[in-house]
């Protein structure tokens, strides 16, 4: 009975992860042969960033907690690879499935091939082509030595080809972040302050900013903020702060009285609002993906994206970091004049069950 490693360190891993699970145990109680290991890499220790998700999406309690707690890029990645070796060794798997591009994605991968413990990749193949971005080094050195992909959509497929993986490697299964989202939907609630800041469906929007180019110089954040000010109108602007960036804000004076600076929201909450939302304004991947299937207009202050299916289908557009240029978009937002979307091919809630079933044949020959 094979025992595969599911890797989860931070809070998009989770999102991804918790489809899969209930995907294992489903097959599980019906003979399935495949058992798993929750293994939590503690890479978020925040219960805001962490607890409230396995809640939440009713993921259990780990099998294992690594705590490694937090560091610089090295420093976390050290800690995890070391604790997830020790792990290994002492009991080994058969396989370690890792998701999304998190430092935990490529530590325990790295500790697991090592081992020589295969790898399989959940989201394997998307690129932005922008090496400045942690990210991206992750998915470049993760995909190197992984065994088996999961992708999300053909234009993974085509980055991986032509990176000279075999189609043998290679399952276009879907995306199971929208797994969890549609599971959801119906779950999805307002957050405490819905009624206190009097928000109305559509008549708000809700922003999250995190990346270094965007929110580290006071000065051009500050400018990102009152451009995004004006250009909502005064409209209700509801922006769940990341840690990251609450330490900028901190530094700013005079913040656009139509702001609104809350916690991070837990999964359900958060995705109310994104649902409900005039338009969301970020500079996240995984949102993207959420406003796509929702058809909620997306703005996304960055110059490239991963996940380009969002724009070319989707109702995602790249804004870029300038200032000037959101104005414009902004008034098509506010005219209704913003582009009305697809969904992209498999994004249908039943990737999960797709990797279990490409994983049984896989380890159980």
């Amino acid at each position: 009975m094979p025992l595969i490693d599911l890797i989860a360190g931070a809070r998009p891993n989770f999102m991804k992860v918790a489809p899969i699970i209930r995907a294992l145990e489903a097959r599980r109680a019906a003979g399935g042969p495949l058992r798993y290991r929750l293994v939590h890499t503690g890479q978020h220790y925040d219960a805001r960033l962490s607890g409230d998700f396995f809640t939440q999406l009713g993921i259990p309690e780990p099998d294992v907690n690594l705590e490694a707690g937090s560091g610089t890029q090295a420093e976390q990645t050290a800690a995890i690879m070391i604790c997830y070796e020790r792990l290994l060794l002492e009991r080994r798997a058969d396989l370690c499935l890792v998701v999304g591009d998190v430092t935990s994605t490529l530590a325990c991968a790295i500790a697991a091939q090592k081992l020589c413990v295969p790898v399989a990749h959940v989201e394997g193949g998307i690129r932005s082509g922008d090496w400045t971005m942690p990210e991206e080094i992750n998915r470049m050195v993760t995909d190197a030595i992984t065994n088996w992909f999961f992708t999300t959509s053909e234009v993974a497929n085509v980055n991986l080809r032509r990176a000279g993986v075999g189609d043998d490697r290679i399952f276009f299964v879907g995306n199971t972040m929208i797994d969890t989202l549609l599971a959801n939907l119906d779950r999805l609630r307002p957050p405490p302050f819905w009624e206190g800041l009097d928000l109305t469906a559509g008549g708000y929007f809700v922003m999250t900013l995190h990346r270094p180019s965007n929110v580290d110089d006071a000065s051009t954040f500050a400018r990102l903020l009152d451009a995004i000010a004006a250009g909502t109108e005064g409209w209700p602007v509801i922006f769940p702060v990341h840690p990251r960036t609450a330490k900028t804000l901190r530094a700013l004076a005079g913040l656009p009285a139509s702001l609104h600076l809350v916690e991070p929201q837990p999964y359900l909450e958060f995705n109310y609002l994104v649902r409900h939302a005039k338009a969301a304004i970020t500079d996240s991947g995984g949102i993207t993906e959420e406003t796509t299937v929702l058809g909620v207009p997306c703005l996304t202050l960055r110059d490239t994206t991963e996940r380009p299916e969002t724009v070319t289908i989707g109702t995602n557009e790249l804004i870029g970091a300038n200032p000037a240029h959101l104005a414009p978009a902004l008034a098509r937002v506010m005219a209704g004049q913003w582009k009305r979307g697809a969904i992209p091919e498999l994004w249908d809630g039943k990737a999960a069950e797709r990797i279990v079933v490409t994983l049984e044949k896989l380890l159980c020959v």
